[in-house]
């Protein structure tokens, strides 16, 4: 079995400094957790950038999907622990990473969460149906729009699709347990072209945690925060250098 949690470093002959606040970033259905790897660069001192790898995809391709949410959200939990320690830790996770940030959150209390792109954890009742069975929630998860088809033909949509639908189940089997809320801040970032997650669905993340909530919204459609990063980028800095959430590491 590979490992859920992958790393890199600007220059893999210099290790990152082990002190450095920890980024984990975890990416949407259907996706692997590659297109993190060009965020190690922009935050190089600052933080040290994770990302989260299910089984399915890139160098975990051949290995089975968990059977369950929690399944998947426990293996993660585990690992991170024992990889990061008690160093800082910021959370980052986009549409269906949102959700898993999420409860990666509620086991491992990092200093901050941040998502974009997702309901908030009592809306995800049924979300992923449409997908699941065969509905017109593609295209707009997609986010086809502002993409270029030569990134998207035949072959890589089928693939995509695969994936895509394989998360969306996985997605079915979670259940929202309030429980006790977060103690960390909480921001949401959404697109105000979005067509798959409103301004309510982020809203609703207020309700998770008793350390304060705030909304970003920036412009173009579901994936926007991934495609043109920079705005999040420079939000996880200021949150990492510990501006809005202290990062003090825990004993």
């Amino acid at each position: 079995m590979g490992t859920w949690i992958s790393t890199w470093t600007a220059d893999p002959a210099d290790p990152a400094d082990p002190a450095l606040p920890v980024l984990l970033c975890l990416p949407p259905a259907g996706a692997g957790c590659q297109q993190f790897r060009a965020w190690q660069p922009a935050l190089e001192g600052t933080a040290q950038v994770y990302g989260v790898q299910l089984p399915g995809r890139e160098n975990r391709w051949r290995e089975p999907m968990p059977d369950t949410f929690d399944e998947a959200v426990e293996a993660i939990a585990a690992e991170l622990v024992s990889t990061v320690g008690s160093r800082p830790l910021i959370v980052f996770g986009h549409s269906f990473g949102g959700l898993l940030g999420y409860e990666v959150s509620r086991r491992v209390t990092p200093r901050a969460l941040v998502v974009s792109g997702c309901r908030a954890p009592g809306h995800w009742t049924g979300a992923g149906r449409g997908i699941v069975d065969d509905g017109e929630e593609l295209d707009k998860l997609f986010d086809t729009a502002d993409l270029d088809p030569r990134l998207l033909d035949e072959d890589t949509r089928a693939l995509m699709v695969g994936m895509l639908r394989k998360d969306a189940q996985l997605s079915l089997s979670y259940v929202h347990k309030p429980g006790t809320r977060l103690s960390v801040p909480v921001h949401a970032w959404g697109a105000d072209g979005d067509e798959t997650v409103s301004a309510a669905d982020l809203d609703g993340w207020a309700a998770v945690t008793t350390g304060g909530f705030t909304r970003h919204t920036t412009t173009g459609g579901h994936h926007a925060v991934l495609r043109r990063p920079q705005p999040v980028l420079d939000h996880l800095s200021a949150l990492l250098r510990g501006e809005g959430a202290s990062l003090t590491p825990t004993a």
